[in-house]
């Protein structure tokens, strides 16, 4: 059977967009095949920056014709009915139609509709154009004289070239014509940038990927990644190093260099007494490099690995050198902003930067961030006691929280936020839990990340999701089906999270509304009105007092506990509680997140027991014989009567 090979060429394709993309391209591919009335026996994508390929095998030649029956109305149906049975059958008369009989409903009418199948390529060169011509960049561009006119032809970056060829592994395949802004699909793509520029030709797939080979163009992207992974081992090894674990740095490098070249290159050891987060921010947010650390420890070693996309004559040696240039600069602003750091907590203390919030806008409605802090310490106050945390080192944490967001460190490095702090507020001599609740309040930002344990982070952490799930209600700012700017859902997972896995008993009504009533009584008043009437908040001097019959700051709380209830039924379903179990428990006045867990999990455990399984069983009979009852008129009792019972 014919194989498809399809490779769309152009300009560097951004990291981040090159996996979704390819899949993209295949899922539309096969979707395109599949809705022809073709089939295939399978197909798989591969990527590199400059490059989207896909290889479909075993595509039928040809679609197979068609014959379908489409029942109409009867024969002695009105005229107006059998006109419009014959336009969607596509007929142009009704006497086009057959007639056939059915012994209860009489003689009706039947068009019969045959389709001739079609040759694959034929398709193919149809719906290829479609695909190419509207694929969904989330950014793309226009390019040369063409880009000036209207509805002009957009990629992710310049097209150049389109290989499509179509035929069986035995001959020589068909390249499926067709043309896409001004490019005509053929058989001819090109090698690595620098290393073989040249032209290649190929229609059978594995020639393709042989000659792109030869080309020093590795085209899968896992031996891309492996090639990484294996050599940055290899290289540091031998010194007695290894490379600090990162996935993600992998997946990226992998996708910016189509022939990996792994180098070990070298920064000045008198950075090494900078905080290893920043040290390990500055070298892989700026260069692109792998941090590396002595075997065995977690000390960092003054070394770092770097991927290279060409083959130096002198072995890399002089890449290495550049980008260890380039790393100590990096290093010495680092080491800059944690040495001035160091001085303000030191002689100022943390009151500069905490007094820098109320400059900080958090949102336009809901005030500075020094107002958030202070509501965060208020609210922290009074959760502490419910946690079971000393509510004086709750709130000193709550206070201390966003400071280090004035920091130069976080300024530059804003994936430090929380860990700096911790450190200063540890050089400032602040309590350990204290220093622990500024770095972990932050927690969990993931279903994977871990949730803090320690009584005042606790605390911390569900004041600040707490406070932020309240103001951004408040101001009728939820999330929609598709968009969660402020992260909502989020924020409570995380309180769902916090409190489940740490046995704590909050009352999230309560808990909502001390935060409510502290905001502002315009804003309370909007969202309570916005609540009743389910539509976007309006200006509070449109706002007739009068209008509100009822608590305000209650109705948003309310509003918001069915959010958690929608959240958390989504974390039951995924433990595997039948939904039923969670409708059974779930109230709208439920608002302890720890009791309807535990109730949940308990009722499914006996759901699934032999004892659930029988009482089930005995309640549907009974529930059966009294809906039976019922139906010919039998009284039913309001009440159980025990005398009736004959054991205990």
């Amino acid at each position: 059977m014919p194989d498809l090979l399809l490779e769309l060429f152009s300009e560097e394709i951004p990291a981040r967009m090159q996996r979704s993309a390819a899949g993209e391209l295949r899922q539309r591919v096969t979707n395109a095949i599949a809705d022809a009335g073709l089939t295939y026996e399978g197909a798989k994508e591969y990527w590199t920056p400059r490059r989207l390929t896909l290889d479909v095998r075993g595509v039928s030649a040809r679609s197979a014709d068609i014959r379908e029956e489409r029942k109409g109305p009867r024969t002695d149906a009105p005229e107006k009915a059998l006109e419009g049975f014959t336009r969607a059958a596509g007929l142009a008369s009704i006497e086009e139609a057959e007639v056939k009989s059915d012994p209860k409903k009489g003689d009706f009418y039947v068009a019969v509709i045959e389709k001739p199948g079609r040759e694959a390529i034929d398709i193919l060169a149809e719906a290829l154009p479609e695909i190419i011509r509207n694929f969904p960049w989330p950014k793309s561009m226009r390019w040369g004289a063409a880009s000036a006119e209207p509805g002009s032809f957009r990629w992710v970056r310049p097209l150049h070239s389109i290989i499509a060829t179509f035929g069986p592994e035995t001959e020589e395949p068909e390249i499926v014509p067709f043309e896409v802004g001004g490019i005509r699909a053929g058989d001819k793509t090109r090698g690595h940038r620098f290393l073989a520029p040249g032209e290649i030709s190929a229609r059978h797939f594995d020639n393709y990927a042989k000659s792109l080979w030869a080309a020093k163009v590795m085209l899968d992207a896992e031996q891309r990644r492996e090639v990484i992974r294996t050599d940055a081992a290899s290289l540091t090894f031998a010194r007695g190093l290894e490379v600090v674990d990162d996935n993600g740095l992998i997946e990226e490098t992998a996708n910016l260099v189509e022939w990996p070249v792994v180098l070990l290159g070298d920064y000045d050891d008198r950075f090494l007494d900078i905080p290893a987060e920043v040290i390990r921010l500055t070298i892989r947010e700026n260069q692109k490099c792998f941090v590396v650390k002595k075997q065995g420890t977690e000390d960092l070693a003054p070394h770092f690995i770097m991927v290279s996309n060409i083959e130096a004559e002198d072995d890399g040696k002089e890449i290495a050198r550049g980008n260890g240039k380039v790393v100590n600069a990096r290093l010495s602003d680092a080491r800059f902003f944690w040495d001035t750091d160091l001085q303000t907590v030191e002689t100022k203390g943390f009151e500069p930067w905490i007094a820098g919030l109320d400059d900080v806008t958090f949102h336009a409605k809901l005030g500075s961030q020094g107002d958030r802090i202070r509501r965060i310490m208020a609210l922290a106050k009074d959760l502490a006691p419910i946690v079971g945390a000393n509510p004086e080192l709750a709130k000193r944490a709550a206070y201390l929280a966003k400071a280090d967001l004035q920091s130069l460190m976080v300024y530059e490095f804003p994936e430090v936020q929380g860990k700096m702090g911790r450190r200063y507020a540890e050089i400032a001599g602040e309590d350990s839990s204290v220093a622990l609740a500024i770095e972990e309040h932050y927690k969990p930002l993931g279903p994977s990340d871990e949730v803090p344990s320690d009584p005042v982070s606790v605390t911390v952490a569900l004041a600040d999701k707490l406070d932020t799930l309240v103001g951004f209600w408040a101001i009728d700012e939820k999330p929609t089906g598709s968009k969660d700017p402020y992260a909502l859902r989020r924020a409570v997972l995380g309180v769902i999270r916090l409190v489940v896995e740490n046995g704590v008993r909050l009352p999230v009504i309560e808990a909502v509304e001390r935060p409510i009533v502290s905001l502002p009584e315009e804003i309370v008043r909007a969202g309570g009105k916005a609540v009743e009437e389910g539509s976007k908040i309006v200006a509070a001097s449109d706002i007739d007092e009068s209008e509100i019959e009822y608590n305000p700051a209650r109705a948003i709380a309310f509003d918001l506990l069915s959010f958690f209830h929608d959240r958390l039924k989504f974390v039951l379903k995924d433990e595997g509680v039948r939904h039923d179990v969670i409708d059974a428990i779930i109230t709208p006045e439920s608002h302890d997140l720890l009791i309807i867990t535990q109730k949940a999990r308990a009722l499914q455990k006996l759901v699934d027991s032999d004892e659930g399984e029988n009482l089930l069983q005995g309640y549907r009979r009974a529930a059966n014989i009294l809906a039976a009852e019922e139906k010919k008129g039998t009284a039913i009792a309001e009440a159980i009567d025990p005398d009736l019972f004959e054991t205990d």
